[in-house]
């Protein structure tokens, strides 16, 4: 239910003033703001605090009248922040102030015990898929707790939404996913099926822990394509070739692999020979020659 204002207290401006100048002194008291009813006959007159050191801050004077009464009487005077006033932050608790990153060398951040993360280590979870304790596990050398399934969950979603999660620039501009990189080192557990660990040196992720939809450039299977300069080939199609249409018929003749190493020789034997004078048997030469039998007896 809203209070209504009373008409008397909201009009007892001149007391609640002289009520903040004997509070703070009149250089601190400025123009009056506004009145506000917090309950039946009770108001709160706000005045602009004038000190360099609030600025924005109010002063509020606040009055109240019994049943009956036409007078006020002054409750209480209090410095209050304004709309453009600057205040300090909300508080936050101390568990709820810490974020990731913030533990350094020497700082204890103690885990409450009824962190939903963990469950202890010798009790079943509800997750009939992994096994809570430790392989070799024996009373009184395990560990007291382990992660519970809503840790497990709060793990995933943040290594989703990480530098080395499947949103990153680095997984949207590789070409192969981490699940077929052969230095993708497997990690046990339900979380195994979404993530591994980068074992690759040359990776900027080498180390952390990578979504099975991560990649980077340094993938085992990267293969580097090597372009081949190649030339043009240019092909005369407006020219043609006169392929012999004078050629002396001798030239066809193959040649003698003898004459051919020699030039002078190939001269000699081509040249023509000088003809030879037909043979005459004359009365002098028949005569001349002997018998060539005689009759015998």
């Amino acid at each position: 239910m809203t209070a209504v204002l009373d008409p008397t207290c909201s009009k007892a401006v001149d007391e609640a003033r002289l009520a903040a100048v004997a509070e703070v002194g009149a250089e601190a008291v400025g123009e009056h703001v506004e009145a506000a009813a917090d309950d039946d006959r009770v108001v709160t007159h706000l005045f602009e605090c004038l000190d360099p050191a609030y600025v924005g801050w109010r002063w509020a004077v606040t009055v109240a009248r019994p049943p009956r009464a036409r007078t006020v009487t002054i409750d209480e005077v209090v410095l209050v922040a304004g709309p453009e006033s600057i205040v300090a932050p909300q508080w936050v608790p101390f568990g709820e102030r810490i974020l990731p990153g913030d533990l350094s060398v020497g700082d204890v951040l103690p885990s409450t015990a009824d962190d939903e993360r963990l469950v202890p280590g010798f009790t079943a979870s509800g997750d009939t898929e992994f096994e809570l304790e430790p392989p070799l596990w024996e009373p009184g050398l395990g560990r007291l707790r382990v992660m519970s399934p809503i840790g497990r969950e709060y793990a995933a979603e943040r290594w989703e939404s990480s530098d080395t999660g499947p949103g990153s620039p680095m997984a949207r501009s590789a070409a192969e996913p981490c699940a077929t990189c052969g230095f993708l080192l497997p990690m046990a557990g339900p979380l195994g099926q979404a993530f591994g660990v980068c074992g690759n040196a040359y990776s900027p992720s080498d180390g952390s822990v990578v979504s099975m939809a991560y990649g980077c450039g340094a993938h085992s299977e990267s293969v580097v394509e090597t372009a081949i300069a190649t030339i043009d080939i240019v092909i005369d199609d407006l020219g043609y070739d006169d392929l012999g249409s004078h050629i002396d018929a001798e030239t066809d003749a193959p040649a003698d692999p003898e004459t051919a190493a020699d030039p002078e020789a190939a001269a000699e034997t081509t040249a023509p020979a000088d003809p030879e004078p037909p043979s005459e048997m004359t009365a002098d030469h028949v005569e001349s020659q002997p018998a060539d039998t005689e009759e015998s007896p």
